[in-house]
């Protein structure tokens, strides 16, 4: 299956988080800070932190490493590469 991140397609496995399909795929930060501007993506990968927040099918700051990838998902991020 394939989920669309930013514009590109990004393929993802059964069962894969969107953060785990992102860091599968090569991409370690996807956002950034406020202050500073410094790359933040998966830190905690359970959901206590909020590091990996991302825009799912228009749904905003949703935490990557809970949200379960599914086909067609489309995922915006911070734009952090």
């Amino acid at each position: 299956m394939n989920i669309t991140v930013d514009g590109r397609t990004v393929p993802a496995e059964e069962g894969q988080t969107i953060a785990a399909a992102l860091h599968a795929d090569g991409l370690r930060a996807w956002r950034t800070t406020r202050v500073g501007a410094r790359p933040r993506g998966l830190f905690c990968g359970i959901g206590v932190c909020f590091d990996c927040l991302v825009t799912i099918n228009g749904r905003a700051s949703i935490r990557a490493c809970l949200a379960p990838a599914r086909d067609g998902d489309v995922v915006t991020t911070g734009g952090e590469r």
